[in-house]
């Protein structure tokens, strides 16, 4: 796990999406179990409820499930779900905002495509 850096959002909401990474990424498999909430706060030196809280979004989001008594498992399904909420999200404030700026400088969709593939040299 790494450290929570970012002050602007609320700490829950950097848990979650913190395990939304892991999951993406592969380091959470399809029902594998999840950090206890007290194993978050530990590690982030937070208050057990705030680790809880991001921790139930994704229950909330059918993402996480608990098995109980044992703990939080990765639901099957949850990284397609999670990719296609990071692919909406990155439509609506990276693409669409891209395409407004782009109208507004007159350019061209053949313009504005030929700078995206510009930029995949730089990956």
């Amino acid at each position: 796990m790494s450290s929570l850096i970012d002050d602007e959002r609320p700490i829950f909401v950097q848990i979650a999406e913190r395990i939304e990474d892991d999951i993406i990424e592969g380091r959470l498999p399809e029902e594998s179990p999840v950090p206890s909430k007290n194993q978050f706060a530990s590690f982030y030196q937070i208050n057990p409820a705030t680790a809880a809280k991001g921790v139930n979004l994704l229950v909330d989001e059918g993402i996480l499930y608990k098995k109980r008594g044992i703990g939080m498992f990765v639901a099957a399904g949850a990284r397609a779900l999670l990719l296609a909420k990071r692919k909406e999200k990155f439509y609506e404030q990276y693409v669409v905002t891209m395409i407004r700026e782009a109208e507004k400088l007159g350019m061209t969709t053949d313009q504005l495509i030929e700078m995206i593939r510009r930029g995949e040299g730089t990956r």
